[in-house]
């Protein structure tokens, strides 16, 4: 396995400064955005698109702190009701898959999307139970009208362009649980995976252990995301999991996101790396820092040194014992 991180964190640095920052880290990988939730601050898709020799220099520069790429990340809504907003993520897929594919980088990673409730509502809809029933309604609208006919399109280009997508699972798109994903990936495609975050399998009530071993066995873990949960049972009790306070609410948050061994102990996290060992996932922990008791350095500083003591990195040898 390797060790690297998700670059908005250094998104006020340039592409140069935020390599040597990583560089200096110790780490192996960068998942960088291209537009989108994480911002593009480190990589202009249309001047990559348009010049080999931009890319060639890109990946060198890279290369040159003995870094790579492991994912492209897009997280936007491609199937929002604002045509807008739809078109926007739309187009950035598309580019985002091309230049993957340009750049032989593996994996795009983004959200599966969510649109409205019905073919004239004009904001998102996230339904998360079957009564009153307008909410099935909207689910099975969103379902067979919008996600599946969208995530098809994309599966056929993914895999005419030799890359896998990796959706996050993350409380407010339609895929956001195992079962989800592994509804989306049997009606779209192989090329649709997931990218495996614990941190938003933890305040759903999900194992991200039993997580790895379902969406594992089915291969369908396309890319991995390393950030912890805390969960705060006392406001857990007052709020619920479906806490709509801002994030910045540390104290009376049902749950605050932290960097690694913060919100769960290394022998968690020890036991989750284990698992995409055994469940056939050996390629990239990318750290993703959204603590907001942390600072950036603090927080990755930390992070890298948790997960540098529990990562396997080499393959098994042979059963000398048995």
């Amino acid at each position: 396995m390797k060790l690297g991180v998700f670059t908005p964190l250094f998104n006020h640095l340039s592409f140069e400064e935020m390599i040597e920052e990583v560089s200096k880290k110790g780490l192996q990988t960068v998942e960088i955005g291209t537009g989108g939730s994480p911002g593009n601050a480190h990589l202009n898709i249309d001047e990559l698109l348009g010049s080999r020799d931009a890319r060639k220099e890109y990946l060198a520069k890279l290369a040159d702190r003995g870094l790579e790429i492991s994912a492209l990340s897009c997280h936007h809504n491609p199937i929002s009701p604002i045509p807008e907003v739809a078109a926007e993520a739309d187009e950035l897929l598309r580019k985002t898959i091309k230049l993957a594919s340009l750049m032989n980088i593996p994996v795009v990673n983004g959200f599966s999307g969510v649109s409205g409730g019905n073919a004239s509502d004009t904001q998102v809809n996230w339904p998360v139970l079957p009564w009153p029933t307008e909410y099935d309604d909207s689910y099975n609208y969103q379902w067979e009208q919008k996600l599946i006919p969208y995530w098809k399109e994309m599966n056929a280009e993914a895999e005419a362009a030799g890359v896998k997508i990796g959706i996050e699972l993350h409380g407010g798109f339609l895929a956001h649980t195992p079962y989800t994903m592994l509804k989306l990936r049997e009606s779209t495609g192989k090329a649709i995976g997931c990218n495996l975050d614990p941190s938003h399998l933890w305040w759903q009530g999900i194992d991200p252990v039993a997580a790895v071993k379902i969406l594992g066995e089915a291969g369908a873990i396309h890319h991995f995301h390393a950030k912890d949960t805390y969960l705060d049972q006392d406001n857990i009790n007052m709020h619920g999991l479906t806490d709509m306070q801002p994030y910045g609410n540390v104290k009376t948050r049902a749950w605050t996101f932290r960097t690694v061994g913060c919100g769960h102990d290394l022998k968690t996290w020890s036991d989750i790396i284990s698992a995409l060992r055994i469940y056939g996932y050996d390629y990239v922990l990318s750290i993703e820092h959204e603590d907001p008791l942390m600072t950036v350095d603090e927080g990755l500083t930390r992070a890298v040194a948790n997960l540098k003591s529990i990562l396997i990195h080499e393959q098994p040898s042979a059963m000398w014992w048995a």
